[in-house]
């Protein structure tokens, strides 16, 4: 995850590569390898991953500040986007708070032309 600075995994379910079975971040390494001691290169993904029965999602209609709220109120970085059982892509907190940025510098430019007479 380090070599291709990714801080989430998704693991599928065998054979099923849109079926999500979990999710691993680096947060689940830090907790449940390095600080519990574990042998990383012995202990199974499936041990230290977040279980698909206790992952917070999305759908793809769900609004970005909606998105923002709950990863705030959950203290998740990385969000699963599930459309019909599927797993379709993967939030994360920096794409998130990246379009709230540019929803506001569009705001922010639409209020200037409006205040110099441009709209």
């Amino acid at each position: 995850m380090t070599q291709q600075n990714v801080g989430a995994l998704v693991v599928v379910k065998p054979g099923e590569q849109k079926s999500l079975a979990g999710i691993i971040t680096e947060r689940d390494y830090l907790r449940k390898i390095i600080v519990q001691g574990r042998p990383s290169k012995s202990t199974k993904v499936g041990d230290i991953m977040t279980e698909e029965n206790k992952l917070i999602t999305v759908t793809p209609g769900t609004r970005v500040l909606k998105a923002m709220q709950i990863m705030t109120d959950n203290r998740i970085r990385h969000i699963p986007v599930i459309e019909d059982k599927e797993m379709i892509g993967m939030v994360s907190i920096g794409d998130v708070v990246r379009a709230v940025v540019v929803e506001h510098r569009h705001e922010v430019d639409r209020l200037n032309a409006y205040m110099q007479g441009g709209y």
